[in-house]
């Protein structure tokens, strides 16, 4: 792939969801998704011009907590949960089929309510504990962002990507 310093990137969110138990929330893409097809991941997706264009601005020039927004409305419309307390995992780009990057802003929150409802592009979801998870084909890095986070609810430190061994 040819890099162009002035390409454009697409902004994505996902959110892992964590119970009471301590469970993480990951669901399976449908096999006609043309990305990650069949594979189990964690809900989010991308940014919008209107996810915040019709809002009013929080200042003369700002609006504020688009991510926070944006993950919002993607678990409403992917699993059917609410969720509070949204905080900051990781970061990562992705270089989708389309040769388009996609800049992914990983955070985990604890859902509000309980009863799942998912989109017709997942076909079944699970809560895991960390160990537990090592048995689903999960999209590549996710186990690694359950494993940051789990360290983090442990222990209560931030984790930095490969930094967490």
């Amino acid at each position: 792939m040819k890099y162009d310093k002035n390409q454009v990137h697409y902004v994505t969110a996902t959110v892992i969801l964590v119970n009471k138990e301590r469970k993480f929330l990951i669901a399976k893409r449908a096999d006609w998704e043309k990305a990650f097809p069949n594979k189990w991941t964690v809900p989010g997706g991308k940014l919008e011009v209107l996810d915040y264009a019709l809002k009013k601005k929080d200042t003369s020039e700002h609006w504020y907590n688009v991510i926070e927004d944006l993950c919002r409305k993607e678990v409403m419309e992917e699993i059917g949960l609410n969720f509070k307390n949204p905080e900051y995992v990781t970061s990562l780009v992705y270089i989708r089929s389309d040769n388009i990057p996609s800049l992914i802003i990983s955070l985990w929150a604890e859902p509000i309510n309980d009863v799942i409802r998912l989109c017709p592009a997942l076909i079944e979801y699970r809560w895991v504990t960390l160990e537990e998870a090592k048995n689903f084909d999960l999209i590549e890095g996710i186990y690694e962002e359950l494993e940051m986070l789990d360290k983090k609810l442990k222990t209560g430190e931030n984790q930095e990507w490969g930094k967490y061994y």
